[in-house]
């Protein structure tokens, strides 16, 4: 009985999250509200007995993503400036790097030896820690060198300027 309450009251908070992350007019508090989505996906992953996917939902999507959100959004230009005109030439350049690495992930993704469905493999937090820090330990440091260029890159994006009359 108690279980079942905490449950509906965590799907609750994951569902009031998200229909403030999509309905509020502030974009800061739709972040806001994201974040209490994202929370909400976290306990419901330690009622699932998957500690580690709370974890990493707590690191990755509340603490690194979540954040670079929010800075992306108190960095950019306010409102009430006009838009510049778009360089096409910053556009062709811009396609051209992410289908580079959209084929790059789909190269990664065919090459990649998966399991096959029917194997049973250990799933345990320790083994997934240990998998991540020895035999995996290239592609875990790759994802933090993304976060830190793409946060970087949001940084050099929204020089402040000016407003123009």
């Amino acid at each position: 009985m108690i279980i079942d309450v905490v449950f509906f009251g965590i799907v609750a908070i994951t569902l009031v999250g998200a229909f403030l992350a999509v309905s509020l007019k502030n974009v800061f508090h739709n972040a806001l509200a994201l974040i209490l989505c994202l929370f909400g996906v976290a306990c419901l992953f330690i009622y699932l007995n998957s500690e580690f996917l709370a974890i990493m939902e707590i690191i990755i999507y509340i603490g690194a993503i979540s954040i670079a959100i929010i800075f992306a959004i108190m960095f950019s230009q306010p409102m009430y400036q006009k838009d510049e005109k778009r360089n096409p030439v910053k556009i062709g350049r811009s396609l051209a790097i992410a289908v580079v690495f959209l084929g790059g992930l789909l190269w990664t993704l065919r090459q990649a030896p998966w399991p096959n469905a029917g194997t049973q493999g250990d799933y345990s937090l320790q083994a997934i820690g240990k998998s991540l820090l020895t035999e995996n330990i290239l592609p875990f440091e790759v994802v933090s060198l993304i976060l830190v260029i793409a946060i970087i890159g949001a940084l050099l994006i929204s020089n402040t300027k000016e407003p123009r009359e």
